[in-house]
């Protein structure tokens, strides 16, 4: 089970509510990225298992970031998809990009995550 984390959105009072439910499910968040591009650079960096990844991007979006990680050499990290809205909002393209999974925002958690890459 995957448990060092890289979480991926450009609020900042997201990514702090996620990182502390997570952290206080025993999930180790490795790092924070706001954007796709620094998101590209620190799954280099970090080596995350895990990347929790919001579709709504300010430079480009969470499927095209999943579909760049997957593409790499090596094995990529798990990815699951993240939003405000519902998965089916973005129809089949979900599961077209390599994502493992998909939580809604107002969703997650520890077990939610855990459920999902079983």
């Amino acid at each position: 089970m995957p448990s060092r984390i890289l979480i991926v959105d450009d609020h900042p009072s997201f990514r702090a509510t996620a990182k502390a439910l997570l952290v206080a499910d025993g999930f180790e968040v490795v790092g924070e990225a706001a954007d796709g591009r620094s998101a590209l650079e620190a799954v280099d960096r970090l080596e995350p298992d895990l990347v929790l990844l919001d579709v709504q991007l300010p430079d480009m979006d969470g499927f095209a970031v999943a579909t760049q990680l997957c593409r790499r050499n090596g094995a990529p990290p798990k990815i699951v998809l993240t939003s405000s809205h519902d998965a089916s909002d973005f129809g089949p393209i979900v599961g077209r990009c390599g994502a493992a999974a998909f939580v809604p925002k107002a969703e997650l958690t520890g077990a939610a995550l855990r459920a999902v890459l079983r």
